[in-house]
């Protein structure tokens, strides 16, 4: 893959608060030879359990850092993968090279690189427009969900919150990640909002965060509609597996389409409201991780 790619220094991602996780990489996915993807893999590789946890825009596997302490003190093994374009993952320097398929095809191979199996999907965001998706041909490999603040990209009419982030996104070439999350997030330390800027030392490095807003399928011609259709009927018919949800109640955009969420995803029981949280349920995360493994009988 012959692409014009920059990729972050690694210094600028020293010394992050509650963040003591080993990179990871690797940097041979089928179909992305060259590309290096930054991962985190924690606790014991033959573990009944795995949390894949996938993060949005225009955050990275930063955003758990609240949630893998739960998942491993249940003797899980956590994966928290960077899309590319994010953290410390490779990031393609032209918008146009970001697209679902382009992002969704690496995700299946990352999972099929190492191997993933009894995956307990961890989602929000865009972690969840793409990961929901996986229903449609991986959900042999999906035991568990937990899902917040996300929907399936299945070309619905889009909110106005919705338009209005998207439209501020495309005039605002250099998002200031770190702010937004400040903004969003009230209880963030200034040292916490600058690991969210730490893979973007300037514009040209945030190439897939300007991009991810534009790819939302907000109609049915979109690209990932029909693989999300047949996600959703998998969710909704198929999986048998152990769900939880969690809602960012302040969340303008996707707080009042979760109950849409939790109507198609088979046997979801009913959600945990956080009503302090916003869009980032994450950063409220430690609660979430231990609701959801009592509800599971851990």
């Amino acid at each position: 893959m012959m692409l014009e790619v920059l990729r972050t220094d690694d210094d600028r991602f020293a010394d992050l608060p509650d963040w003591p996780y080993q990179p990871r990489y690797t940097a041979d996915l089928a179909g992305y030879e060259g590309l290096r993807m930054h991962y985190v893999d924690e606790g014991p590789k033959d573990a009944s359990e795995t949390f894949l946890c996938l993060h949005g825009q225009p955050t990275w596997a930063y955003l758990y850092r609240r949630m893998i302490p739960a998942f491993l003190e249940s003797g899980a093994r956590v994966i928290a993968p960077d899309f590319f374009g994010f953290g410390r993952s490779d990031k393609p320097v032209n918008d146009d090279e970001y697209t679902w398929e382009f992002h969704r095809e690496s995700l299946t191979s990352f999972i099929e690189k190492l191997d993933l199996r009894n995956i307990s999907l961890v989602v929000q965001d865009w972690g969840g427009l793409l990961g929901l998706s996986l229903g449609a041909d991986m959900g042999d490999r999906i035991a568990g969900l937990i899902v917040m603040n996300t929907t399936f990209a299945v070309g619905e009419e889009p909110s106005q919150g919705f338009l209005d982030w998207r439209d501020y996104v495309a005039r605002t070439p250099d998002l200031p990640v770190g702010t937004l999350m400040s903004r969003t997030v009230p209880h963030l330390t200034p040292e916490e909002a600058a690991a969210y800027d730490a893979p973007f030392p300037d514009t040209t490095f945030k190439a897939g965060v300007r991009s991810f807003p534009q790819l939302v399928p907000t109609d049915p011609s979109f690209d990932g509609v029909e693989t999300s259709e047949r996600a959703m009927e998998w969710w909704s018919n198929e999986f048998g597996g152990k769900s939880f949800m969690a809602i960012g109640a302040t969340d303008p955009v996707l707080a009042g389409v979760m109950p849409w969420v939790r109507e198609r995803i088979q046997g979801c029981p009913a959600p945990l409201v956080l009503d302090d949280a916003g869009h980032f349920v994450q950063e409220w995360g430690e609660v979430v991780a231990r609701e959801a493994l009592k509800s599971w009988q851990r």
